[in-house]
């Protein structure tokens, strides 16, 4: 695990809360280095698919030349919701650092865990709680905001 790594992901969160969207970000690394990263991208594509995690994924595909991601490793800002764990299980990701965890939709614990070992035909390693403090704030805050614009809205 590289702190690095995760500070990269909070970085493209921030960005991604600049465009009004939901602040997570994401990394894929590889020997090292990155080799894809994103941040939420459903309002700007108007698609509830572009979660930063299967965009990033779809991005490695492309730089590798192969969906097979077996020797990448994942951080992402948020627990990975199912569609998204999912994502990383068929694309045989090693490893996934996550930051904050997700009471609601978490599919890495918090709310199911589709990573339980022998439970598919690929296991995933999963460490989460990296700078979750830092990850959720920046959650909170981004829905705070969103509280009071609605309120501001409704006068």
């Amino acid at each position: 695990m590289n702190v690095k790594f995760m500070n990269r992901a909070i970085e493209l969160a921030k960005e991604s809360a600049s465009h009004d969207e939901v602040p997570v970000g994401v990394v894929i690394v590889k020997d090292d280095k990155i080799i894809a990263e994103s941040g939420n991208r459903k309002e700007r594509d108007n698609c509830a698919v572009c979660h930063a995690e299967i965009v990033a994924i779809k991005k490695a595909t492309e730089a590798l030349g192969n969906w097979w991601l077996e020797d990448c490793d994942l951080y992402v800002t948020l627990e990975p919701c199912a569609m998204c764990a999912m994502a990383m299980i068929h694309s045989r990701i090693r490893h996934l650092y996550f930051g904050a965890y997700d009471e609601k939709t978490g599919a890495a614990g918090s709310k199911v865990n589709l990573f339980e070992k022998g439970l598919f035909n690929h296991d995933v390693e999963v460490d989460g709680g990296i700078l979750k403090e830092e990850c959720g704030a920046l959650l909170t805050e981004f829905f705070r905001k969103k509280r009071f614009e609605n309120k501001a809205n409704k006068k």
